[in-house]
């Protein structure tokens, strides 16, 4: 091998920290948390959160904390500095939330910083300015007892993990989530939350139930069966929802070791377990559970975030939490119980009338009815002027070349069209055979006419008495970036307090549809990183309008769904992508007939 001389090089301070700064600093997120753990250990009672961009201009946390000394101070901002540990060993007993000593200096060296802080044994406070990890200046301020840091431009001097960060909506909603996280954890304290000069959450002192419903609404209070359990492994304590509370989407499941939020798919799946039968499949119940360990029995330095931890007796845990859950289920008559104090012998024997004989029952026949006519009875059958509807006003509103009939789709309109098991339509096209999916169909439909409509020439509906829906400030604030798209669509939507009032919908949205649209919005918002939200509103409506599969058609109805789909330029697949129609050729049908 022939050397070349040396190599290898120390790295200056201010680039080890950038480097450092990756792992620590993901997003303004980061930051946050950061931020509100280091005032909770400092003792604060009081937390506030003031963001500005969704994190990029501005986040600045202020508390009534101990504050810092001069010395201490300046010491914060140095690498692998703190005040949570002094040995190895320290590390297995940590009941604080940060203790690394990395997190303000990898702020700093990707941000420009302004912290003034005082404690209760100095008489006037002190400001530190840094940039760039470089300390522009130290020097006597003004406050009161506390710290106030302020984390601006993030990201100014790395502009290409500044192009990383994704939308205002999408790093709001990671801010709001290291923020509830937090506040859950310590209802006793008082949070403030501000985003843009505007009041997101104002969480007063409290019990934990309290502070559950301060967060998610007044809807979730009557859902909330609480959960208590001792044993000399694990106390575990707070609430699960009822299973009618349950929701598709993942949202309401939090965890807490020690006052910690962490996430943790093994404990989720001993929730899961107790709620066996319970619940349709891929619904998730809400939960908030707390559980208190040894922190010497778990190890909580395993992830940068400290979000995932290691049990030393995970198997006991699992079944303590799953027994807890099952027993307060059972306790608060969630699943179904015996009753062993009563006598099964007599228990659910009728009696007699005292007075007067026992009918017998009497039996009719329909003479009639024949079990090998398909026709649909009146109650099955969809009054034919309001499924004519959407159809007629898609003709006589989308007069463009492609929806034109041409020779063979006027031939079309004399084929015959038969509804099969109230779910498929059968009919000839071209020569061939096709089996149309009823539901998929109308689907499609609908959706071709609503991305007219999101355009801005939807027709509107106004509602005699509103609709009304019991929210939280997460859903409300999710519901506002999208409220210009609902607009278009049709909606006229209020937002007062916790209530979302629909004043006006689309023509085609029936009233007793909009609480599930509305869960279907709410759904892709928390779900996806959604900037355009048009087709998906169009996709929601779409699906929550279209006939249903098992919905009994009149023949002129089942004719007229199928020419509107094959009018369309691409009839193939759903606005989701599945499958319409299948085709089956003669020769086809002619092999399995052999």
């Amino acid at each position: 091998m022939i050397s070349t001389g040396d190599v290898i090089q120390l790295l200056p301070d201010h680039v080890a920290n950038q480097i450092a700064a990756g792992e620590v600093v993901q997003r303004p997120a980061s930051i946050v948390k950061e931020l509100i753990e280091n005032a909770v250990d400092a003792g604060a009672t009081e937390i506030d959160l003031i963001v500005k961009d969704a994190g990029r201009t501005l986040v600045q946390v202020i508390d009534n904390g101990s504050g810092m000394s001069v010395t201490d101070l300046r010491l914060a901002f140095e690498r692998h500095a703190t005040s949570k540990i002094r040995t190895t060993e320290d590390i297995f007993q940590i009941q604080t939330k940060g203790f690394r000593g990395e997190a303000l200096a990898s702020i700093a060296a990707v941000a420009q910083i302004d912290a003034v802080t005082k404690t209760d044994s100095e008489e006037v406070g002190n400001r530190l300015i840094i940039e760039g990890g470089q300390v522009r200046d130290q020097l006597p301020a003004a406050h009161p007892r506390g710290t106030s840091l302020s984390v601006k431009n993030l990201f100014y001097n790395v502009p290409a993990r500044r192009n990383f960060l994704k939308s205002n909506q999408v790093e709001l909603r990671h801010i709001q989530e290291e923020f509830l996280r937090v506040a859950l954890a310590h209802e006793k304290i008082s949070f403030r939350f501000f985003h843009n000069d505007a009041e997101v959450y104002i969480l007063k002192s409290g019990n934990l139930k309290q502070r559950i419903v301060q967060i998610f609404g007044r809807k979730i209070e009557a859902q909330l069966v609480p959960i208590s359990e001792e044993t000399e492994i694990v106390k575990i304590s707070g609430f699960v929802g009822k299973p009618e509370s349950a929701k598709k989407q993942r949202g309401e499941q939090y965890f807490f070791v020690n006052n910690r939020f962490i996430k943790s798919p093994y404990l989720h799946k001993a929730i899961t377990e107790a709620f066996e039968n319970l619940l349709p499949n891929q619904y998730v119940p809400s939960y908030f559970l707390y559980l208190e360990i040894d922190p010497s029995k778990i190890d909580i330095n395993i992830h940068p975030t400290k979000t995932e931890i290691k049990f030393e007796d995970e198997y006991a845990i699992f079944a303590v939490l799953r027994s807890a859950v099952k027993h307060s289920l059972g306790q608060f008559n969630i699943m179904p119980s015996l009753d062993f104090d009563q006598n099964p012998d007599w228990a659910f024997i009728p009696s007699a009338p005292k007075n007067g004989s026992i009918k017998v029952p009497e039996i009719r026949v329909d003479k009639d009815y024949n079990p090998f006519e398909t026709k649909p009875t009146p109650s099955q059958i969809r009054p034919v002027h309001e499924f004519y509807q959407s159809f007629t006003e898609f003709e006589t509103e989308n007069n463009h070349p492609e929806f034109l009939l041409n020779q063979e789709e006027i031939a079309f309109q004399e084929q015959a069209v038969m509804q099969w098991m109230n779910k498929y339509l059968v009919t000839q096209h071209q020569g061939e055979l096709l089996i149309i999916d009823q539901n998929r169909a109308h689907q499609l439909v609908i959706f071709e006419k609503l991305k007219q409509n999101g355009t801005g020439n939807a027709l509107s509906q106004r509602l005699l008495f509103p609709v009304e829906i019991l929210s939280n400030e997460t859903e409300i604030q999710l519901l506002k970036n999208i409220e210009m798209d609902l607009v278009k669509f049709g909606f006229d939507v209020e937002f007062h307090g916790e209530i979302i009032s629909v004043n006006a919908l689309p023509t085609e949205v029936d009233t007793e549809k909009v609480p599930e649209i509305f869960t279907d919005f709410l759904h892709e918002l928390e779900t996806h990183d959604q900037v355009q939200f048009d087709v998906e509103i169009s996709k929601i409506i779409a699906k929550n309008t279209a006939i249903r599969k098992g919905e009994a058609l009149m023949p002129e109805q089942a004719k007229h769904l199928a020419q509107q789909l094959l009018h369309l330029p691409e009839p193939n697949f759903s606005p989701y992508g599945k499958p319409i129609f299948v085709q089956l050729q003669e020769v086809e049908i002619s092999k399995k007939l052999k």
